[in-house]
């Protein structure tokens, strides 16, 4: 970008950091382009398609005429359909009037987050998290505090780390379970424990990210925080279709909150984009309502790549690999290689490294930096088992060229 452009352009663009994920993806395209044999596990997104059932619905609504505006906060219908969901699977018990429905949960995230924050209050991020969390948050001119975990915890926040961290300027806390970028997924006594946190701050809400409930391989039923009846009124439940229903493209989200954050998300909504897409929504609609068969053999195709990755990376000298128990990647840490060179530059951080096995393994994965974090590297494991085995072969051949 030019000077020129720089100058004119506002601040709050220039300030805001390129999405990492994005950024990865768009490097590995162009690299494609060009001819070379990339193997891309930096987006998260799934390799399968949208379920034929879902599809269907989609063209039935076509043909019963569904190509009109739509209301701001979704259709009545879907929105109900919402509201038999949390309660039937997450013992949540909201009105439609609760639920908004938005262009994808990143855009849920963000009507929360604007709706939330003024400049100055803090927004508590347990560190490894989402890229856009930050990104969104410092767009309301919030204070991002991170919460430093490790892979030794799993990359858990406990309780008590949580408590030091607030002050009397938090406003927000925004994690993921299962967890983006590290697979982690909170049990319900570890909820338990930050909900007693919580509930001691009336003037604190939490925003639970949970677009990957279905891919969860603990063998026990996902817990809403939210479920918790202390902190019921302090929860934002943000969820969605992209992961679980193999529905990236049709860009569909949703939020079950208080009445109140309800209203602010669905007046800021009608600034910015009024209803979603109303084909997506009737598809939604159907996915909620009918055999979720295809999405549970999905999650079966995920463990187990998950497991055959596990073991490759596992097996490659000095990296530290833990066993994620849901969503689907990896979260490893390759501080072990700091100090290593590559054609006469050291390689000192995750991005250092991500680079070099960018230009070496032809492997794209996304520096934990952007996540918090200044030791791992993301991988995806959301493609086939052979591409996988390949790029885990490539991966170890590369470090192993290193000195």
């Amino acid at each position: 970008m030019s000077q020129t452009a720089t100058a004119i352009l506002s601040d709050r663009i220039n300030n805001m950091q390129e999405s990492a994920t994005i950024k990865m993806a768009k490097m590995s395209r162009e690299l494609k382009a060009q001819g070379q044999d990339i193997i891309d596990l930096s987006l998260g997104e799934p390799d399968f398609d949208t379920p034929q059932h879902i599809k269907d619905a989609a063209k039935k609504a076509i043909d019963e005429g569904y190509t009109k505006y739509t209301p701001v906060p979704g259709y009545l219908e879907l929105r109900k359909a919402i509201v038999e969901k949390f309660k039937r699977e997450n013992n949540l018990t909201y009105t439609t009037d609760q639920i908004v429905v938005s262009t994808g949960a990143k855009q849920s995230i963000a009507n929360v987050v604007l709706s939330l924050i003024n400049p100055g209050d803090e927004v508590l991020l347990p560190a490894p998290y989402w890229v856009s969390y930050a990104a969104i948050a410092e767009l309301a001119e919030g204070k991002c505090v991170e919460i430093p975990t490790t892979i030794d915890s799993n990359f858990k926040v406990t309780a008590e780390l949580l408590a030091q961290h607030i002050t009397s300027k938090t406003k927000l806390i925004i994690f993921s379970s299962p967890c983006n970028p590290t697979g982690s997924v909170y049990s319900q006594a570890e909820l338990q424990s930050l909900a007693d946190v919580v509930k001691k701050h009336p003037g604190l809400y939490v925003l639970c990210d949970e677009i990957y409930e279905y891919i969860n391989y603990t063998g026990t039923a996902h817990t809403s925080l939210a479920s918790f009846p202390e902190v019921f009124e302090q929860v934002i439940t943000v969820n969605g279709f992209s992961k679980g229903f193999a529905m990236t493209g049709w860009r569909l989200g949703y939020i079950g909150a208080p009445l109140w954050i309800a209203k602010a998300c669905d007046k800021m909504q009608g600034q910015f984009t009024s209803g979603t897409c109303s084909i997506a929504q009737k598809a939604g609609e159907a996915a909620l309502m009918t055999d979720i068969t295809p999405s549970l053999k999905m999650v079966e195709a995920f463990k187990k790549r998950r497991d055959t990755v596990y073991e490759l990376l596992s097996n490659i000298p000095g990296l530290k690999v833990n066993l994620p128990e849901g969503a689907f990647y990896f979260f490893f840490d390759v501080s072990a290689y700091f100090g290593k060179v590559y054609n006469g530059k050291t390689l000192n951080t995750p991005e250092d490294i991500s680079l070099y096995l960018l230009a070496e393994a032809k492997v794209a994965m996304v520096s934990g930096e952007s996540f918090g974090d200044k030791y791992c590297l993301r991988m995806s494991y959301a493609t086939s088992e052979e591409k996988l085995i390949a790029a885990c072969e490539r991966i170890s051949k590369a470090f192993a060229q290193l000195s």
